[in-house]
């Protein structure tokens, strides 16, 4: 899951060097933590946290095969 955060994070963002993924895993959760530089805080986000939505639903389909629950948590 680390890696698919990181891809799609560094696909949007303008500075691709600054994103940082981080994975923290419990018995049945795995919370991925994506921090952006702050200039790039909005295009990860989107208009109203579209973009947003939309990775953690990206995410929440890859884990669906590994039935564990994800948590995609955007940090500054």
């Amino acid at each position: 899951m680390k890696e698919l955060v990181e891809v799609i994070a560094k696909s949007l963002v303008d500075n691709p060097e600054e994103v940082v993924v981080t994975e923290k895993e419990n018995e049945k959760t795995l919370v991925v933590e994506l921090k952006v530089a702050p200039t790039d805080m909005g295009k990860v986000i989107g208009k109203q946290g579209r973009i947003a939505k939309a990775i953690r639903s990206v995410v929440k389909a890859a884990a669906s095969k590994e039935d564990k629950k994800v948590i995609v948590d955007i940090l500054q």
